[in-house]
């Protein structure tokens, strides 16, 4: 079983934002060392930055207006990364508060996953998440500003054998009003293993 978000789900917001500002810290030098959290929700984005580079704070508000979209009150801290881990990873790149990341290939159920929720997100590009249990033959689809009816119509033809689940918990709205996000850990890594 594996389970996506969309681009505009709270955490992979998170994740985005993250990982705009690892590449911003790719645009100021060459080998930057970045471990960059991101808490947000309901008008509020936190984030801190563990980090060999230096940021201002509208840089960092334009990063998250761009991909969120809204105005968020942005408080942002930035430290610069601890002496020892510094050092440890001058000559060579070692395991670490950097992260070290083994690209792992995508399953079948992965890919039919995201193929979904491509397909769901290019007509309701809105908060969603989805669920995908192959095994099973279980499908949960939880897509905001998209009623039951319309979810059933996009969806019916392609999985006629599975116990399909839309919005269970009824209609709503999602977004950042409605929920929080946060970034997996370190660089906004997207890993489904």
């Amino acid at each position: 079983m594996i389970e996506k978000v969309n681009p505009s789900h709270p955490d992979k917001l998170a994740d985005r934002i993250a990982g705009a500002i690892t590449d911003l810290a790719y645009q100021k030098s060459e080998n930057p060392k970045v471990a960059v959290e991101v808490l947000m929700g309901h008008g509020l984005c936190h984030i801190i930055n563990e980090t060999s580079e230096h940021f201002s704070h509208y840089e960092i508000e334009m990063i998250v207006r761009r991909i969120t979209r809204e105005k968020l009150v942005v408080d942002y801290s930035e430290y610069r990364q601890d002496p020892h881990l510094s050092d440890n990873q001058k000559l060579r790149i070692r395991c670490g508060d950097n992260g070290i990341f083994r690209g792992v290939p995508v399953t079948e159920e992965q890919r039919e996953l995201s193929r979904i929720a491509r397909h769901i997100y290019e007509v309701f590009p809105t908060d969603g998440k989805y669920i995908l249990d192959i095994s099973q033959k279980r499908l949960v689809i939880c897509q905001s500003n998209a009623s039951s009816d319309a979810l059933v119509e996009l969806l019916h033809d392609e999985y006629p054998d599975f116990q399909t689940d839309i919005n269970p918990l009824g209609f709503w709205t999602g977004g950042l009003n409605t929920d929080s996000g946060a970034t997996n850990r370190k660089l906004g890594s997207d890993m489904g293993d």
